[in-house]
């Protein structure tokens, strides 16, 4: 990610700071990464529980330092680092959540479908067991309106005002293709393909 390119030893934290302040190099934040990664990953992994994951958010924070730094001077760079880095895990695992959140609503919006059909998003089995993999593939299937909501709603994690802004269509348009999409989807996952492609 960082490359190396000359020793700063004696250089301390705001020095390299104010150095990259001035220049833009990458260097001296590439320094910073030096000093303080493994610092930042034991902070991650206690939030993740996870080696991989703890090691993409240090990568993802230290991007980040790039234009942070621009704007920030910290007085104590090791400790400011360490607030940051708490609110980046906490932010990360908020978006998880609400990710998560936003997919289970294909399984809990009653009035997108009948009650025959609310039955079975009730005891959702079928759409649990195929896989992130096989809902991509069925989303792919969809009409070019209902694929677009679909995907900026629950994937992109667009509102509806965001949506009907993104895509030029009504409220009514909008909440008329997610409904009508997560039906097909469930149509498509459960293997029942009457009234499939709903618009």
């Amino acid at each position: 990610m960082f490359f190396r390119k000359k020793k700063v030893t004696g250089v301390n934290d705001l020095e390299l700071v104010e150095l990259y302040q001035k220049s833009h190099d990458k260097y001296y934040v590439g320094e910073l990464y030096q000093r303080y990664s493994h610092l930042v990953f034991g902070l991650c992994l206690g939030y993740f529980n996870d080696r991989e994951t703890a090691r993409d958010a240090v990568l993802q924070l230290f991007e980040k330092l790039f234009e942070q730094l621009k704007k920030h001077k910290p007085d104590n760079f090791k400790i400011w680092l360490t607030f940051v880095a708490r609110n980046h895990c906490i932010s990360e695992i908020r978006k998880q959540k609400t990710r998560s959140g936003r997919q289970d609503e294909y399984l809990k919006d009653e009035q997108a479908v009948s009650e025959e059909e609310a039955d079975a998003w009730e005891n959702p089995v079928e759409l649990r067991e195929a896989g992130l993999q096989k809902l991509e593939t069925a989303v792919q299937q969809l009409g070019e309106e209902q694929r677009m909501c679909i995907d900026l709603f629950y994937f992109k994690e667009k509102s509806y005002k965001e949506i009907c802004d993104l895509t030029g269509f009504s409220d009514k348009q909008v909440k008329s293709y997610l409904q009508n999409g997560k039906r097909n989807l469930k149509i498509m996952l459960t293997g029942n393909h009457e009234h499939q492609h709903t618009h």
